[in-house]
């Protein structure tokens, strides 16, 4: 390859493929990007934007100059890896998928540097870049490009302690210059490559599960990373017998195992695929993934490789991004509040970031490195060798099982990364609410259960009080369904660990059996379902409900409570006071009335609340009795809960769970 030096930059004339591969340097982040059909994620790969964000001087506040947006070229990237961008026009990988995580490569991996290649074609200029972890962009060099051209730079990872990305622009000159591949290298080929055992948990979403299946059967390079594929089959629509499922089985042949087991929620399915990847003792890595996910196989590829590279063994999870809104990301990372212990973004973070509105370049803390307590498992990869020491999955059917193993792999020195570049589309928490339905037993019971095993608070931190608040919130809501079962959690916690497995597949008929004896739990789909409103005076007095402020919020409660003792109208069981949008039923709107139709978050429906003063006081003395228990057990409880989990998240626990025999040989091996 001949080379001309010009001041800061090299004129190339030269062709052939991308450097070679020396023994120790290891492709780990290659530039890809989508098919021209899915044109709503292009701003996860390649920014059209001509927008910067740039570090004030005067303070750490960033400052953006916008030199005018340009549109979307959805016709710009030719195949999977390739992109031309035309004469006079300039696009950046600066963007979540194709700028390189310098940072998160600085702090977790053995490598002390990185190389970019590229094969380019066509006439124009390449710009590589760096950021610090305050998002001020700095340039690093540049290429002109004519004819073809085989670009290659060793950078250090020295300056990203904190933050920082790489990354390429890249101009067309008089003609287009095409990006004819790239990819990003680590010299961490000292170690063999690991492999991963793939577990998916279902329930009912065969059509899912054969689109993931096909997705993975289509790229050589994610079969090349991985083992097997364990789809843990706990619903009564099976995989098995869905479209297309026999022609995916026939392409990935023995890499594919279908398990179909009793519905053991999805802690019962993520432990069984953990289960037997360590059965199986050939793979490096169980990666467990959500059934309900759309993927991108490359983050698999980039997730693995990114284990292989680490000092020691890492949980590396992937990021979800809004399956309806492909280009909003769910959040950078998560984290535990361990005094409210409750989940959320980790510090600095918060949800629903919109790419295609602020893309990497011009959202500043995106560049700062965020640190995770734990990973959600619609992605997540967990050394086997993690699993083998520290066991499976709580026996938690739904909820906390996530935070739960990324607290307990804290404990025995075990870090979680949330890696970027490596993602999955699911359903946002926006179109949920899943504190009212059934699943209001999980969220009381297990959020009790993960803190007895890690708060550092002799009781629990804020817990009781903000579970006590829960519990009339949703009282003087009318949401007596949901209260019902959150005092079972409550009463079944109090039975001790043993109950774990006992109830894990008998608890979920149980509480929705019990749906039947509540109003307030029946949906209906039909708008007209219920009556028409009752016009009378506005409850609030003709003003918009507010939540009560903080100063006001002590006699507020007590006046509401006053009011829940009270019998409802007559009239109030025949009509609704109301008829609300899901967005407008809030707690202290809804006390407000004595009956109310409310529409579901989802948008699939809508229930009737009716006041009932008797439910109210029965519900509300049994938390309050069960809240005391709690209290006063909290240290009993908490060390036999502590003592029991070795064996509750054991390999022969789990094995009875599942009615297999641990000592004979695994099927189909």
């Amino acid at each position: 390859m001949s080379t001309v030096t010009h001041g800061n930059e090299l004129h190339l004339e030269a062709s052939g493929g991308l450097a070679p591969d020396d023994g120790v340097w290891r492709e780990v982040h290659r530039i890809v990007f989508p098919s021209r059909a899915d044109i709503d994620v292009l701003p996860l790969y390649v920014d059209f934007s001509q927008s910067e964000g740039y570090a004030s001087a005067e303070s750490d506040s960033m400052e953006f100059v916008n030199t005018g947006t340009g549109e979307s070229d959805t016709e710009a990237a030719g195949d999977r890896r390739s992109l031309t961008v035309p004469a006079g026009k300039r696009y950046s990988l600066g963007s979540y998928f194709n700028a390189f995580p310098a940072s998160y490569w600085r702090r977790w991996t053995r490598a002390e540097k990185i190389r970019f290649s590229g094969t380019f074609l066509g006439y124009g200029t390449v710009t590589l870049f760096k950021s610090n972890a305050r998002g001020s962009r700095q340039r690093v060099t540049s290429w002109r490009v004519d004819g073809e051209a085989q670009l290659t730079e060793e950078l250090t990872l020295a300056p990203f302690a904190d933050g920082g990305w790489y990354w390429i622009d890249v101009a067309g000159g008089s003609e287009a210059l095409t990006l004819v591949e790239a990819a990003w290298s680590a010299p961490v080929a000292d170690q063999p490559a690991g492999k991963a055992s793939i577990g998916v948990t279902t329930f009912n979403r065969p059509d899912y599960c054969v689109k993931t299946l096909n997705a993975l059967a289509a790229d050589a390079s994610v079969l090349e990373v991985l083992d097997e594929i364990v789809i843990v089959d706990q619903g009564t629509q099976k995989v098995r017998d869905e479209d297309g499922f026999a022609e995916v089985e026939a392409l990935l042949g023995a890499k594919l195992r279908i398990i179909e087991q009793p519905n053991l929620g999805g802690s019962g399915g993520f432990a069984r695929g953990m289960f037997e990847a360590v059965r199986g003792e050939r793979s490096k890595y169980v990666l467990l993934l959500d059934d309900d996910v759309n993927i991108e196989p490359e983050g698999i590829v980039r997730a693995v490789q990114f284990g292989d590279a680490c000092r020691k063994p890492t949980l590396v999870g992937g990021h979800m991004f809004d399956m309806y809104d492909r280009s909003v990301l769910h959040t950078l990372g998560e984290a535990v509040n361990l005094y409210r212990f409750f989940w959320g973004p980790a510090r600095g973070l918060y949800h629903g970031h919109n790419l295609a509105a602020s893309n990497l370049r011009q959202t500043p803390w995106m560049h700062r490195r965020v640190d995770t307590d734990y990973n959600g498992w619609w992605m997540c990869l967990i050394p086997v060798e993690v699993v083998k020491e520290i066991g499976l999955s709580l026996p938690a059917f739904i909820k906390w099982d996530d935070a739960e193993y990324g607290l307990r792999a804290m404990e025995h020195g075990y870090s979680t990364v949330s890696l970027p570049g490596a993602c999955v589309w699911h359903v946002s928490w926006n179109d949920k609410d899943d504190t009212i339905d059934w699943q209001a037993y999980y969220h009381e019971r297990n959020r009790f259960l993960v803190a007895l095993l890690y708060s550092p608070y002799e009781r629990g931190g804020r817990l009781f009080r903000e579970s006590s608040y829960t519990d009339v919130k949703h009282l003087i809501s009318m949401q007596y369904y949901a209260q019902a079962l959150r005092n079972r959690a409550l009463t079944d916690l109090l039975k001790g660990p043993e109950h774990l497995h006992e109830l894990l597949g008998a608890t979920l008929p149980a509480v929705r059996a019990l749906r039947a004896e509540y109003p307030d739990a029946q949906v209906a789909a039909e708008p007209d379902a219920f009556p028409t409103p009752k016009r009378g005076k506005p409850a609030h007095k003709g003003k918009e409900p507010q939540a009560p402020r903080r100063g006001m919020l002590l006699p507020w409660a007590a006046q509401a409570a006053l009011r829940q003792l009270r019998a409802p109208k007559p009239e109030a069981a025949q009509r609704p006071d109301a008829t609300l949008a899901a967005s407008d039923g809030k707690w202290w709107e809804l006390s407000l009335y004595d009956s109310a139709v409310v529409s579901m978050a989802d948008g699939k429906g809508a229930v009737w609340y009716r006041r009932d003063a008797r439910k109210f006081r029965s519900l509300l003395a049994e938390s309050a009795d069960l809240h005391r228990r709690m209290l006063t057990a909290w240290p009993q409880l908490r060390a036999e809960y502590k003592a029991a989990l070795p064996e509750v998240t054991s390999m022969r626990a789990w094995a009875d769970t599942f009615g297999v025999d641990l000592d004979a040989p695994r099927e189909g091996d």
